[in-house]
């Protein structure tokens, strides 16, 4: 590991400081070393393999939308690993969905979501994996698939 020297105005030191204790890191180095490495990941190659967990909110009485996000669902259902409804209160409720497939694959079935009319606050989060067919003891043996979660997109 390489040492350096920083300067850094009050306020960014605050929210240095602020990050350190929102997220747990024991010191200063830890949290810088957090958020650079958060900046500066690169973005997903398309076609590289992931799970997508989305999440967003939904207004249910909105003209339609009851059918349309089950119709995403269902249109999908070879990328939809869950999907967990949660009401909030009378007129809001929050969607998780865990999507798994490319990259390319997750973010359209995510963007679709996010535009429909009656869905707020979508977020996307990825995570990268690695595709392994394989074959072992348990179940039948029959060869199946894991997706292995890595640190990065390759």
């Amino acid at each position: 590991m390489k040492r350096i020297t920083m300067t850094l105005d009050d306020d960014l030191m605050a929210a240095v400081d602020a990050h350190m204790d929102a997220s747990g890191a024991t010191n200063r180095s830890e949290a810088i070393r957090d958020l650079v490495a958060r900046a500066l990941t690169p973005a997903a190659p398309a076609d590289a393999a992931c799970l997508g967990v989305v999440s967003y909110t939904v207004d249910p009485d909105m003209r339609d939308l009851a059918r349309k996000i089950p119709q995403v669902r269902q249109d999908n259902h070879d990328r939809f690993a869950a999907a967990l409804s949660v009401p909030v209160d009378h007129s809001t409720s929050v969607e998780v969905a865990v999507l798994k497939g490319s990259v390319a694959e997750v973010e359209a079935i995510a963007n679709a979501l996010f535009l429909e009319r009656g869905v707020r606050h979508g977020r996307l989060a990825l995570v990268p994996v690695v595709v392994e067919d394989s074959a072992h003891a348990h179940g039948n043996g029959a060869p199946h698939r894991h997706d292995k979660v890595v640190n990065r997109f390759q």
